[in-house]
């Protein structure tokens, strides 16, 4: 990471990874959220939600949410694990019912997610931006890696459906780890990043209000692709995209369709759109 960036105060570590309690975040509810739950462990957040989901659907309404203390086992897009010491981040899924939004747009629920934590890490004095389709990245680092240039992955991102047309967001944010804790060299932490807040239950209220209030925006029917585009640092990469079941798709990365997918400028002059892959950066 940068050297310009000072070390966090060991203390300051240690009190960001206190442990996460019920009454810790009970002022979180009944505003911005319906009902919160916290593990002290648990594999994955977004696994046990959605069982939870298929149990007993009705007792999780709009905005309820579930987090765990320690993830041992998180899981990201195409089955990534994800995996951080305990206390050291904070991972948290949502139940959320955007009931009047159509089923054929529930692609963008992960960029509505995205906009909601890339807002509450600014708040928390981090120049966050959103990595289409479901990253949130910083621009920081002190050396170019190949498929990230200077950008550093601090959050991730994975949206399911569930029960009722429900959408899982799960958001799992790199909060205290010091660099040696770091399990990639493109990944970064709050505290690597000289973030002003580190402490995990003020994180999850900044980033709660956030989502209510984007997801409000989206169920209202109000566009969601200029406020998405506003955040979005992919627009102007030269990107090379790895498609499912196809060739990558190379050019420069020029914004996002109507419903979500981005749009490519190829070499030859095509505009393709890319409903989903992952975006690696070709020059830094």
């Amino acid at each position: 990471m940068s050297s310009t960036v000072p070390a966090v105060p060991a203390e300051r570590i240690l009190r960001s990874r206190s442990e996460l309690t019920a009454g810790a975040l009970a002022g979180l509810v009944p505003a911005p959220l319906a009902r919160v739950d916290v593990l002290a462990q648990s594999p994955s957040t977004n696994t046990r939600l959605l069982e939870a989901l298929r149990r007993e659907g009705s007792a999780w309404p709009h905005l309820s949410a579930l987090v765990a203390d320690h993830q041992t086992a998180g899981r990201g897009r195409a089955g990534r694990a994800w995996v951080t010491p305990r206390g050291a981040a904070l991972t948290a899924s949502f139940a959320l019912r955007p009931v009047e939004v159509a089923r054929a747009d529930y692609g963008w629920a992960p960029l509505v997610t995205g906009l909601a934590t890339v807002r509450a890490l600014r708040r928390a004095g981090v120049g966050a931006w959103l990595k289409w389709p479901n990253d949130v990245v910083v621009e920081a680092g002190a050396r170019e890696i190949p498929g990230w240039g200077r950008w550093r992955k601090v959050v991730g991102i994975l949206c399911e459906t569930g029960e009722d047309d429900a959408v899982v967001a799960g958001i799992g944010i790199n909060v205290s780890q010091e660099p040696a804790e770091l399990p990639v060299p493109h990944a970064a932490s709050l505290a690597s990043l000289g973030a002003t807040e580190l402490d995990r239950v003020v994180l999850m209220g900044l980033l709660a209000a956030e989502l209510r209030d984007s997801v409000a925006q989206w169920r209202s029917g109000e566009p969601m692709r200029a406020p998405v585009e506003a955040v979005l640092a992919t627009v102007g990469w030269d990107v090379a995209i790895d498609v499912p079941d196809g060739a990558p798709v190379s050019g420069v990365a020029e914004g996002l369709a109507p419903g979500g997918g981005l749009v490519v400028r190829t070499a030859a002059g095509e505009r393709r759109e890319v409903l989903a892959g992952d975006v690696r950066v070709r020059r830094g």
